[in-house]
């Protein structure tokens, strides 16, 4: 579990640029984010529920023109398989929420279902079509009812999809535009067909480069908006939704998630005396020493204000004091008058009595951290004991003046 969070960290700490691993991240769907996963998954099931319920609707209203040009028997078929089309659509368009155990499985079964109806209509309409079709008009609109699987292909175009996920969805769609034309032409040849193959060719071309386009262009706003614009440490909505993964992961590994909740002291002098701007600097200050003494695999959450939460995922709660104890040692910072920053800091862990939730978790962490409020600040408050972080060198100087 340890592993998978740290290359989760590293992937979203990872600055936009085309190197080997961002460029990789484009062409293959393996070892993304779960976050980005998940987001992805709602992105395709969304735009699934949204183009299926436009086609529930527009697709029976085609039925005046199969009515109007082709024969009584062939047109009712058609119609048929256009109201049953339309009734797969429906199905497809209404709403549901993503699973939690397996959301972008859900949502690329939904969007493969989307895909591979226009295709099964023309194979199950292009036989018929290619006996009745004999004026004009009839040779002209079973062309266009040919090139569904050629459309569907330039549709996989709107999704956020890597070039594998593209490429693979495509197969059973070409495949089934193939057995199509075969029913149609009883052989394939370049000539006759080279013009429809070389057309679905550039239609999943553009496709796979728009699709990693929008993959790209997502990630960078999950990014940017899972992180806080001052600090770079992450935001409060993406430390909850970290913090109910990292929970249930911990949980079935049976290893401890241990919290620390952050409250710098006497903040609001520092805005009050010297200025947001001064209170901007030691903001930042803290989550720089932070982030240089926590793992890579920690993460750290602005919860709000002044408060900051570190997540560490199979810590003890007992070994943090000792983490914090060092940290402090080298400094959280300086107040603008050249006192070291201090703050007052909470500690629970998920193997604690009562815990069941990660809510309760953080409720905990929070608690303590107003007793060590309380006991005189510039402390840490465990399960185990109260310590003060003061080091003896600031102590022996307090003494002396």
């Amino acid at each position: 579990m340890t592993k998978f969070w740290k290359s989760m960290v590293q992937y979203l700490t990872l600055p936009a640029r085309l190197d080997k691993a961002f460029i990789l991240s484009l062409l293959v769907p393996f070892g993304r984010p779960m976050h980005l996963r998940r987001h992805a998954a709602s992105v395709i099931l969304d735009r699934v529920q949204l183009i299926a319920a436009l086609f529930a609707v527009l697709v029976p209203l085609g039925a005046v023109i199969d009515l109007l040009v082709f024969p009584a028997p062939l047109a009712w078929q058609l119609v048929g398989l256009r109201f049953a089309s339309a009734f797969a659509f429906f199905l497809l368009a209404k709403k549901r929420e993503l699973s939690s155990k397996h959301p972008y499985r859900q949502a690329m079964v939904s969007l493969l279902a989307l895909l591979m109806i226009p295709p099964l209509f023309h194979l199950c309409s292009a036989d018929a079509l290619a006996a009745a079709s004999v004026t004009q008009t009839q040779l002209l609109v079973a062309e266009l009812y040919a090139y569904l699987p050629t459309v569907v292909l330039g549709g996989l175009a709107i999704f956020p999809l890597t070039a594998l996920e593209t490429l693979l969805l495509s197969i059973p769609v070409i495949a089934t535009g193939s057995i199509s034309l075969l029913f149609a032409e009883q052989h394939l040849s370049l000539q006759q067909h080279g013009g429809t193959l070389w057309f679905m060719s550039m239609m999943l071309g553009v496709a796979v480069f728009s699709g990693m386009s929008q993959c790209h262009y997502m990630a960078s706003l999950v990014l940017k908006a899972m992180h806080d614009p001052l600090t770079g440490a992450f935001t409060r909505q993406s430390g909850e939704e970290a913090l109910n993964l990292l929970f249930r992961l911990n949980a079935m590994a049976e290893k401890p998630l241990t919290v620390a909740f952050f409250d710098l002291d006497r903040f609001k002098s520092v805005n009050d005396t010297w200025g947001h701007e001064a209170g901007d600097r030691c903001l930042c200050a803290l989550v720089n020493s932070l982030r240089q003494g926590l793992r890579r695999s920690d993460l750290l959450v602005r919860w709000g204000g002044e408060e900051f939460i570190a997540l560490l995922p199979d810590t003890p709660s007992e070994n943090v004091p000792a983490l914090l104890q060092r940290l402090r040692e080298k400094g959280f910072g300086l107040r603008p008058d050249g006192q070291p920053l201090t703050a007052s800091i909470g500690i629970a862990d998920s193997h604690e009595a009562g815990i069941e939730s990660w809510k309760q978790l953080i409720e905990l962490a929070d608690q303590r951290m107003y007793q060590a409020k309380s006991a005189g600040r510039d402390r840490v408050v465990s399960a185990q004991a109260t310590v003060s972080l003061t080091p003896a060198a600031e102590v022996q100087r307090a003494a002396e003046t």
